[in-house]
Parts: C-alpha cells; sequence; structure tokens
C-alpha cells in the first residue's frame, strides 16, 4: 500500500529537525521531543514513522544518527542528486548561490536561460547554457531534478522539454500550475500563496 504524500511531506522536517539535534550534540531522542519542536503530535510522529519500519524502543526512544541515516535512505537523500536550473534572473541567481543544497542531498549541475546577455556568463562555478540545447544537454548529463525558475508564460513550454529530456522530479517557483505525466512529480514554492494564506488569520 502506498504511503500516503502528506506522510512523505513530513519526512523533511523530521530528518532537518534530528540534524539540528545532531549538532546540538545530542545522541538520543523521542517522538515527544521532536513533536515539541516541529509543533507536530507525538502520536503522529509515530504513526509516520512505522510505515517505514521500526526506529526506536519503547522508553529509549530513538537513536538520532540511525534514525537520521534512514530517514536519508527512505527520501533517497544518501546521495548527490544533480539539478538543472532553468531561468538564471534574480530568483535563480539566489537560489543557484543558496549554500544550503549540497550537503541535503542536492547540487546545482546545470544553469539555462534563453536571454542572449546571459548566455556564456559565469555564476559562481557554472557557466550560463542556452536553453535552446536543454533537452539533449540534460539527457547528455543524466539529470533527473530540475529547478524552474521562469516567467509564468514560459513555464509549461519549459516544463514540456524537461519532460522530453528525461526530468523525473521539478521544483517549480514560477507562479503557476504545470501539467505533467503522472510519472513526474512536482512541487510548487511560491510565497505568495504562503503570505495570502497566513493574511486570512490576521485581524
Amino acid at each position: 500500500m502506498p504511503v500516503p504524500d502528506i506522510v512523505v511531506g513530513r519526512l523533511p522536517l523530521y530528518l532537518r529537525a534530528l540534524s539540528q539535534m545532531l549538532e546540538e550534540g545530542k545522541t538520543i531522542t523521542s517522538s515527544q521531543e521532536l513533536g515539541e519542536r516541529l509543533g507536530i503530535s507525538s502520536a503522529q510522529i509515530r504513526k509516520d514513522l512505522s510505515q517505514f519500519g521500526e526506529f526506536g524502543k519503547q522508553g529509549t526512544g530513538y537513536s538520532i544518527t540511525y534514525l537520521t541515516e534512514q530517514l536519508r535512505l527512505i527520501l533517497k537523500v544518501d546521495r548527490l542528486w544533480d539539478v538543472a536550473l532553468v531561468g538564471v534572473g534574480d530568483l535563480g541567481r539566489a537560489v543557484a548561490n543558496y549554500a544550503g543544497f549540497q550537503h541535503r542531498g542536492f547540487r546545482i549541475a546545470a544553469m539555462y536561460d534563453n536571454d542572449p546577455a546571459k548566455i556564456g556568463k559565469q555564476v559562481g562555478p557554472f557557466v550560463i547554457e542556452d536553453s535552446a540545447g536543454l533537452v539533449v544537454q540534460v539527457r547528455r548529463k543524466g539529470i533527473h531534478v530540475a529547478m524552474l525558475a521562469v516567467p509564468a508564460a514560459a513555464a509549461q513550454e519549459v516544463t514540456d522539454r524537461l519532460v522530453e529530456a528525461g526530468i523525473h522530479a521539478i521544483l517549480c517557483y514560477a507562479p503557476t500550475s504545470i501539467a505533467v505525466p503522472d510519472r513526474v512529480k512536482v512541487q510548487y514554492i511560491d510565497p505568495v500563496l504562503h503570505l495570502q494564506r497566513m493574511t486570512y488569520h490576521l485581524t
């Protein structure tokens, strides 16, 4: 029986909290402590983890190192995933320069844009490549993950080419919805949506 996506969505939160605990020098934790950090009930955490096996012992809690390793395996971030970044405007540059990807399982491996003024320019260790060659180059490099930081009007056309190139996972920063085949997973990051969700609660 497949694990519900909402459960999978909480696993990275657990992994991040555990990583912070390791940095604090902790070795053992409990579902209670994790729950207090994350605002999630301890019962929910135990139920989520039980979908993947038994990771702790009654009364002794979880080994933080072991649980971290197991969650990295479950989420398949026990390896480095190469990522293609498409769109190197202000947002794309900020994403490219973000230092937090690599030690959490991802590295930018290629950058693409269609602006002649940007093509061939250096951003960090990368040279911006012409997105006209995206399909061939992404296939050749064996990349399966992409981040989309293009304007909303261009998002679907670029997405179609990413799918053609063999991309299986897309993180979309464009403020729009994109259509993909069932085999391709999409996650959206639109700060305005989250702001609007919060302002509903403001008095």
